[in-house]
């Protein structure tokens, strides 16, 4: 089974989380957009869409859906997303797709974040994926130092604007040995909006799929 097949399951597996008349968070990436192509089947249950991402829109629409802005939607009652790492505590790394501050934000406004992902993604420990970060332009070159003050090296994503004009370092080599530690002091540094680790607001539900199917891991 190649990497899209277990993709399109996870995602597929994630439908049984959306019930009628829920009001739903809709990630970004490859994992997501598999999930996209799956949810005309189940539009009738759907009251409300949101998304974290402008991509994510733009296929919402071609699906036909109409996405509401989170501060019109209200609580989501369901966020669905995948993940770049994730750990057994249902702690992870996001953001490689460049979309993290507004996950976070849709995950935080989530009674319920459901997180689809192969068993690629499946780790012992988070850190060999590069953690994605996103600063504010001008800060850029001053968090960069702060990173490599804790032996780490923070490499700009070059090209690339988030979708609130923002810049992504990508931190390679960072020890995350605790997440949520790690999570809670980077978030201390002036100029990072948003880290890509989900620890503080980890998955509730993960689903992992493989060669035999899907799996469910749960906090």
């Amino acid at each position: 089974m190649d990497a899209r097949e277990k993709k399109r399951k996870a995602a597929k597996a994630s439908l049984e989380f959306i019930e009628p008349g829920m009001t739903v968070g809709i990630g970004t990436g490859s994992t997501v957009n598999e999930l996209i192509e799956l949810l005309p089947s189940i539009g009738d249950r759907i009251n409300k869409v949101v998304s974290s991402s402008q991509a994510s829109t733009d296929l919402l629409n071609e699906k036909g859906f109409e996405v509401t802005r989170l501060n019109e939607a209200g609580p989501l009652d369901v966020y669905i997303d995948g993940a770049d790492e994730a750990n057994k505590r249902l702690h992870l790394i996001k953001g490689g797709g460049g979309a993290l501050t507004r996950e976070k934000v849709l995950a935080g406004a989530a009674r319920r974040f459901v997180c689809i992902v192969d068993e690629t993604k499946l780790v012992g420990m988070l850190g060999e994926f590069p953690l994605p970060v996103e600063v504010l332009p001008m800060a850029q070159s001053f968090v960069a130092r702060q990173f490599t003050k804790l032996r780490a090296q923070p490499v700009w994503r070059e090209g690339f604007v988030t979708d609130n004009g923002n810049h992504i370092l990508d931190v390679h080599e960072l020890n995350i040995s605790n997440p949520l530690e790690m999570e809670t002091r980077l978030n201390q540094i002036p100029g990072i909006l948003t880290v890509g680790i989900f620890a503080h607001r980890p998955a509730d539900i993960l689903l992992i799929a493989d060669d035999d199917g899907v799996r469910e891991l749960r906090a």
